[in-house]
């Protein structure tokens, strides 16, 4: 599960850096580096990866306490 985990952190920082970078205006890198079909493919590993962060956060992050403590999300730090 880590290695998802890793994998899935990779794609989401390249996800990222590539909407600030349209945001910024210039045009979307990851399909002007791959191409049009392979781009389309890391789009959707991107998404795919965002889903599995979403589904495993909670039990993977240090930060947030763990469904069984207790804590609320918003509690004190």
């Amino acid at each position: 599960m880590k290695t998802v985990h890793i994998i899935s952190f990779i794609l989401l920082v390249i996800g990222g850096l590539n909407w600030g970078l349209v945001g910024l205006g210039v045009d979307d890198l990851v399909t002007r580096i791959l191409g049009e079909g392979l781009g389309e493919a890391v789009f959707i590993l991107v998404g795919l990866a965002a889903i599995v962060e979403v589904v495993t956060h909670k039990k993977t992050c240090k930060m947030c306490p763990s469904s069984n403590s207790g804590a609320s999300v918003g509690g004190a730090i």
